[in-house]
């Protein structure tokens, strides 16, 4: 492990992967999804963009999801994966410094986001008669706008304190981006008022949102329950479903890993966990939207076909 002096500005990332043949298929692995996530999230951005049937309420939010995703994934897996090519570790005191605050900013961005896409169901669901009224194009400007400036507002703190702090031990973050809180790690002076603040945040960002989403879709699927038609109630059970799966997947690891105090902490687990909402979730939000979607797959066959013809 290499030790910095203080007067070093650069920082280590020991990163994901064990130079190891195990290392090497797990960064080939990594890379594939990172380039599924990219295609992925792109195409749902140009299909939601192009086709006038997705013009609606739900697809713009998801649009937005897609995009937080894309910018999301590019601020992590691009450096990891430099890193472990050509060998070189290291990473500057602004750049760290970049990557935590966007990695913040679209994390928190995320996490509302994700709570106006179950308001957007339970709306249309619970309330479908003031769905126009309630989720019009001034009411989804507001959410997004919202989710992305306290994304930004939470960033700044957190980021602003990170950056501030004196660091007098090993340069050496044990992760493979620079998370705050693996950061603290290495600081020389106590940490504690910032671990409370951390804790605070993540109640705001994670757990409040999560117990909001999971009652509004207790409602949901109450509401399912009541319907007449048979293809009405798959359909939106088949919604619910697809929503709270990828909900799952991104808010219960985020959330564990940050409530948990450091002395019960460990890099080899925090690595793992991280994966989960870094890597995986922006990879599998286009897949599952889309492939369990017919109004997506009914587009994407409509471009297809256009393009067919413009090409004939």
């Amino acid at each position: 492990m290499e030790n910095y002096t203080q007067t070093s500005t650069d920082f280590i990332l020991l990163g994901l992967f064990p130079s190891t043949r195990i290392g090497l298929f797990l960064f080939i692995v990594i890379v594939l999804v990172f380039l599924m996530a990219l295609f992925g999230n792109l195409s749902m951005i140009l299909l939601i963009f192009l086709d006038t049937h997705l013009h609606t309420p739900m697809y713009f939010l998801l649009s937005q999801l897609s995009l937080i995703d894309l910018n999301y994934i590019s601020t992590i897996v691009p450096k990891m994966a430099y890193n472990f090519v050509f060998g070189n570790k290291s990473i500057s005191f602004i750049g760290c410094g970049a990557q935590s605050f966007f990695f913040l900013t679209l994390g928190g961005a995320e996490a509302l986001l994700l709570i106006s896409m179950a308001y957007d169901r339970y709306v249309a669901i619970c309330f479908p008669l003031h769905y126009s009224i309630r989720m019009n194009k001034k009411v989804c400007m507001l959410m997004i706008t919202g989710s992305w400036i306290m994304g930004s507002i939470n960033s700044c703190a957190h980021t602003a304190y990170a950056f501030h702090i004196p660091y007098c031990r090993s340069r050496t973050i044990n992760h493979f981006f620079c998370d705050v809180p693996a950061m603290l790690t290495l600081a020389c002076m106590d940490t504690w008022v910032y671990e409370y603040t951390v804790f605070v945040s993540t109640i705001l960002f994670l757990v409040f949102p999560f117990i909001c989403i999971t009652f509004s879709y207790i409602r949901v699927l109450l509401a399912i329950c009541r319907m007449q038609s048979t293809e009405g109630r798959k359909k939106a059970y088949s919604t619910c479903s697809t929503h709270l799966t990828v909900v799952t997947f991104y808010y219960v690891p985020f959330a564990y890993t940050y409530l948990r105090p450091r002395s019960l902490r460990s890099p080899t687990e925090d690595k793992a966990l991280a994966v989960f909402y870094t890597i995986l979730t922006p990879m599998l939000n286009p897949i599952i939207y889309s492939l369990r979607n017919k109004e997506v797959m009914g587009a994407m066959r409509r471009s297809i076909q256009r393009a067919c013809f413009v090409k004939m």
